[in-house]
């Protein structure tokens, strides 16, 4: 066992009981009145949704090949996904589990074992219900409420359909802070399915996503307890199972993060999720906000975040919506090939100017972005920093110029950006390390911006808003070269829907053709992805919401550590058919109507990346430097 892998003790285990485990359950016995609202079990007699689950793997196929439905594929036994642990039945816990999840030492004794698959995401899965989400559920409650009026709402509670809440509450989302007399006494705070926390090394709350912080310091202090018991004994803890509930925890240096979950996310997800909000963070202050700490342990750093709640919440909110918060990938608007490349010649003569990095987006998608030589930028910085410029008004009302972090580009020191909107979608960055660069930069943007109307390319790009981007109904029947689509254009005109090129392959349910419903393509060596406009089937935004969750669930089995990455993978449940295609050039994850045939699921995945590849010049930014990392 390496030094650098997961482990987890448990202290229902006396086998493989660590010599801290006795003083590790009293400290859990000890503030198990605070967790009360997470610890929770599992009702009997409610049947998983994932028990009849088909899950299939490909025999991998070589790095650029097409998929081939006629080779020889195999298959686990039992149905299995081909990883460890994957498939195998899961026992009901019978009893409030606590599971302690440290890092191995190079000292560490032979009474730890390995965090298996087995103990992972798919465990959830199989406790799925279709109240997962349900307090009153999970304590047994004897509520005359049916299972089937239950539904998930934009806001992560429960709510019942035909009540006040609408089940599409995510299309009505407003940015900002929420429940502020809420506290961990709140009925409601407890119903809340998903809980970020950021707190001090001293237990001080910095933020919460729900309640008052200032309400919330015993519940902070606790967190900090769990958090400081185990470093105590030399080991770090990364999360505590409570039934259906996660405790996620990060630590970096004097700040810690959790996230209290029952959306049966992965825990990767969930981590890197945690990741990106301590991003954020920094991009407000830098890193340097440690030595604050060092001089002064108790330092409350609260008031220095102060009017930043809708930025941190409107990041949270994406975590439902927006692949980019874990694929590591940017997407583009798409825009024929000439605009984008007038678009980037402007700002390709303003980073020539002394500019760092010039960015031309419109909401959270790329339009054209030219750095100065030999500088990158990252695009988990890029989402960070389009998430502080759209969730802020202050940006929107005129021109600023602000400081701030790109903590994958130097964590530990502020740039500068000038943002200026063009329209009400469209803004520009332009960012620089000089603190008086400002009129040197508004001279920058309004070249760029009579550049940018003489050319045409606003209107372009309010065009394309509205024609939206690629959609799985278009998908050619034949995309090869010799039918004439090497040159295809999104926009442009396909066969007639009553034609019988139309109908020359089976199609099942709604959507594209082999019931295609929606894909995503990331391609790995440019750091961008381009998804498909979501179909009929998936309309809603909770439809949409519980494919994104499937898609999470599909990335991070298909790159666990220890165990992936795979090449292909093929699954099978009540809700849809998700395959995969893992090569070095590209990710490939595509759903599929559940009644799908997996023959013409492999066939179709072939004509999309084809598709793809024939419209590259639009959907995708190219020419610039590779963001490899």
């Amino acid at each position: 066992m390496g030094s650098d892998l997961d482990s987890s003790t448990s202290s229902d285990d006396p086998i493989h009981e660590s010599p801290n485990s006795t003083s590790i359950d009293q400290s859990l016995d000890a503030i198990e009145d605070q967790l009360a609202s997470i610890a929770l079990t599992q009702p009997n007699g409610v049947a998983a949704d994932d028990e009849s689950s088909e899950q299939e793997v490909f025999k991998d196929t070589p790095n650029g090949l097409p998929l081939d439905e006629d080779s020889n594929q195999q298959e686990s036994k039992g149905g299995e996904i081909g990883e460890e642990g994957f498939g195998n039945s899961v026992p009901e816990p019978s009893s409030v589990e606590f599971e302690v999840v440290e890092e191995v030492r190079e000292s560490s004794s032979s009474g730890v074992f390995a965090w298996r698959r087995t103990n992972s995401e798919l465990e959830v899965e199989r406790q799925e219900s279709p109240s997962s989400s349900g307090y009153a559920g999970e304590r047994g409650s004897s509520s005359s409420t049916s299972v089937s009026e239950i539904e998930e709402v934009g806001e992560d509670q429960i709510c019942e359909v035909g009540k006040d809440d609408s089940v599409d509450g995510g299309s009505d989302w407003v940015p900002g802070k929420r429940h502020l007399d809420e506290d961990d006494a709140s009925v409601s705070w407890r119903k809340r399915k998903k809980h970020f926390f950021i707190l001090s090394n001293s237990g001080k709350p910095i933020y919460s996503r729900y309640g008052d912080e200032h309400k919330l310091a015993g519940f902070s202090a606790t967190l900090q307890a769990i958090i400081s018991f185990v470093e105590n004994g030399g080991d770090r803890v990364k999360l505590i199972r409570a039934g259906k509930h996660q405790v996620i925890f990060l630590v970096k240096g004097p700040i810690y993060l959790v996230c209290i979950s029952c959306t049966e996310e992965p825990y990767e997800s969930l981590r890197g999720q945690l990741e990106l909000v301590y991003g954020q963070m920094i991009v407000i202050l830098t890193k340097s906000v440690n030595r604050c700490f060092e001089k002064n342990s108790k330092f409350d750093m609260t008031p220095l975040l102060g009017g930043t709640d809708v930025v941190f919440s409107s990041l949270i909110h994406s975590f439902s919506w927006n692949p980019a918060t874990f694929l590591h990938a940017y997407t583009c608007l798409p825009l024929a090939y000439a605009t984008r490349q007038a678009a980037g010649a402007i700002l390709q003569d303003v980073a020539d100017s002394g500019v760092l990095f010039a960015i031309l987006m419109c909401k959270h998608k790329v339009i054209s972005l030219v750095g100065a030589q030999k500088a990158s930028l990252h695009p988990d910085d890029m989402l960070l920093l389009s998430n502080f410029v759209m969730s802020s008004e202050s940006f929107r009302t005129s021109e600023s110029f602000s400081p701030i972090c790109l903590p994958r580009y130097n964590p530990m020191a502020f740039l500068y950006a000038y943002v200026h909107y063009l329209d009400v979608d469209t803004y520009l960055m332009l960012l620089t390390t000089s603190s008086d660069a400002f009129f040197h930069l508004k001279d920058c943007r309004i070249r760029i911006e009579m550049v940018l109307l003489k050319s045409n390319v606003l209107s372009e790009v309010q065009k394309s808003m509205l024609d939206g981007g690629m959609r799985v109904e278009d998908l050619p029947v034949d995309p090869s070269p010799r039918s004439g689509y090497s040159s295809a254009h999104l926009g442009q005109p396909r066969l007639a829907t009553d034609s019988p090129e139309r109908f020359r392959e089976a199609f099942v349910g709604i959507g594209g053709p082999a019931g295609l419903w929606n894909f995503i393509y990331r391609s790995i060596y440019l750091d961008q992805y381009v998804s498909s406009e979501f179909s009929s089937p998936i309309s809603s935004s909770r439809q949409q919401k519980r494919l994104y969750r499937a898609y999470q669930k599909l990335y991070a089995s298909m790159h666990e550590e220890g165990v992936g990455p795979h090449k292909t993978q093929f699954r099978r449940d009540e809700n849809y058919v998700l395959l995969c295609w893992v090569t070095q050039d590209f990710e490939l994850y595509a759903a599929f109507d559940p009644l799908a045939d997996k023959a013409l699921a492999i066939k179709t995945c072939n004509r999309v990346c084809q598709w793809v590849k024939d419209v590259e010049n639009e959907i995708f930014l190219l020419g610039a430097s590779p963001f490899s990392w």
